[in-house]
């Protein structure tokens, strides 16, 4: 996740910064029970493909979080326009 470059994906929004790059794969397939989320959850979906959470996100879903975005950076992600490359330092 933080070894590669991703792009933001045009089809972004409120809800979350959909984010396009090699697809992460996931070590376990079986769904896992919905929760809630905080701001800036990096979801990851059976498509690979991350999805920070913005300002109206839901709950989980099923799907894994596997980080979350420090709240001082959120910012700059919600600036950030479609094309933008983006970088995740570990």
């Amino acid at each position: 996740m933080v070894s590669q470059e991703w792009t933001l994906s045009p089809d972004s929004n409120r809800i979350g910064a959909r984010l396009v790059g090699r697809p992460l794969t996931q070590a376990r397939l079986e769904e896992l029970p919905s929760e809630g989320m905080v701001l800036g959850a990096l979801q990851v979906p059976p498509s690979g493909l991350p999805t920070v959470f913005l300002a109206d996100h839901p709950v989980t879903g099923g799907y894994p979080v596997i980080a979350v975005v420090r709240r001082t950076d959120l910012d700059l992600l919600g600036q950030a326009r479609p094309g933008q490359r983006i970088h995740f330092l570990g």
